[in-house]
């Protein structure tokens, strides 16, 4: 519920970005730097939220961030310029980069219980919320004001979380010393030294490249359908819908795949898909051939992260899992920036190759990383 909660409330706030960007007067160039805030808040909270975790529990710290997450979902609304956008942004990243690290570190623990590699389950809820709400968002954009809009998801995460949190809270985690018996305790942190934290950056770096074309995609894809493809603005909000939908048929098959194909080829052929398909949405001429690129991208792209992330903590245990997460949202978080100001100096569609650029590096390193994890 958390998980599916956190792509809810993301997704609803990216597609009112058009919207946003209108009522704030922001250029490419400002809004970029105004969505630099989610990731400064992000990325500086990821780095304590383990601190946080180990102190309260990840149970409880996912709850108070999805508090504040639902919260601070609300305030884009209430700017009108890029100053201030950023800074309400910065809350909102906070919220968000700390609802992520802890929900990981919760749901490593449950895939340490169950003995099996369904942590692209968890990221399918994610994506399904994503889909949700850019579904929906979609279809009130042409009725409902973005602040009217927020506001009300700011009310719905409340209420999710009032609901979700105390049963969540019921139970103990499986890293506690409270565990119930049968229940297996988490294994002691495992330091990172030479050839392990080589392995452990080198999957951190694969789902940084694939993070990077997922946070795109959420906050510039929209605009590049109704800014460049000159699409209707349900139908550009619709581009997030269906990448996020197909990112939650590849994850929720993600389990299948691994089982089937391997580690090595399920991330081979998911760089190589999601180039192919971000080639094709960033340069299609007509907004339906873009859309069918945007799909394409989200099969690539799923199980991608979720992999990297598992098998760095294979390799680490929590530490690994930590840092190649972190990483890995960094560039779900920096990447929307960084295509804002290669919007402006060349074009968006060309600033959106980038993530075709980086899925197929993302490809290589992946089927590299064959031998690495081979002799680790």
């Amino acid at each position: 519920m958390f998980f599916t909660l956190d792509g809810f409330l993301f997704a609803g706030w990216v597609v009112r970005i058009p919207a946003i960007k209108h009522q704030t007067g922001a250029t490419a160039s400002t809004l970029g730097l105004a969505l630099l805030g989610v990731s400064a808040g992000a990325v500086i909270t990821m780095m304590l939220t383990g601190a946080l975790c180990r102190r309260y529990g990840s149970h409880g710290t996912t709850l108070a961030c999805a508090v504040l997450l639902s919260l601070s979902v609300a305030l884009p609304a209430q700017t009108h310029s890029p100053l201030t956008l950023g800074l309400v942004l910065l809350v909102f990243g906070v919220a968000y980069g700390g609802a992520n690290v802890a929900m990981n570190s919760a749901a490593v623990d449950v895939v340490a219980t169950l003995g099996r590699p369904v942590m692209p389950s968890f990221h399918a809820a994610f994506s399904l919320g994503g889909m949700i709400g850019a579904g929906i968002g979609g279809l009130v954009a042409g009725s409902l004001s973005a602040a009217t809009h927020l506001t009300v998801l700011t009310c719905t995460g409340l209420a999710v979380t009032a609901v979700a949190g105390p049963v969540l809270l019921r139970h103990k985690e499986a890293s506690s010393p409270a565990a119930p018996a049968g229940r297996p305790a988490a294994a002691p942190p495992r330091r990172l030294r030479g050839r392990a934290r080589r392995i452990v950056l080198l999957f951190g770096v694969i789902a940084l490249c694939t993070a990077y074309g997922e946070g795109a995609l959420a906050d510039w894809g929209a605009l590049h359908l109704a800014q460049d493809l000159k699409a209707a603005p349900g139908l550009a909000a619709a581009g997030y819908s269906l990448f996020a939908l197909t990112m939650t048929i590849g994850r929720l098959s993600g389990t299948a795949m691994l089982e089937r194909l391997g580690q090595t080829r399920t991330l081979t052929l998911g760089g190589a898909t999601a180039a192919a398909g971000m080639l094709l949405g960033a340069l299609a001429p007509t907004t339906w051939l873009a859309l069918a690129g945007f799909a394409v991208t989200g099969l690539g792209l799923a199980n991608i992260f979720p992999v990297a992330v598992g098998r760095a903590g294979e390799l680490a245990g929590p530490s690994g899992v930590a840092a190649a997460s972190t990483l890995g949202y960094g560039g779900m978080l920096l990447g929307p920036p960084a295509i804002g100001f290669l919007a402006d100096w060349f074009s968006l569609p060309v600033a959106l190759t980038t993530v075709a650029l980086l899925a197929a590096a993302a490809a290589v390193l992946g089927y590299g990383a064959r031998n690495a994890t081979t002799h680790a």
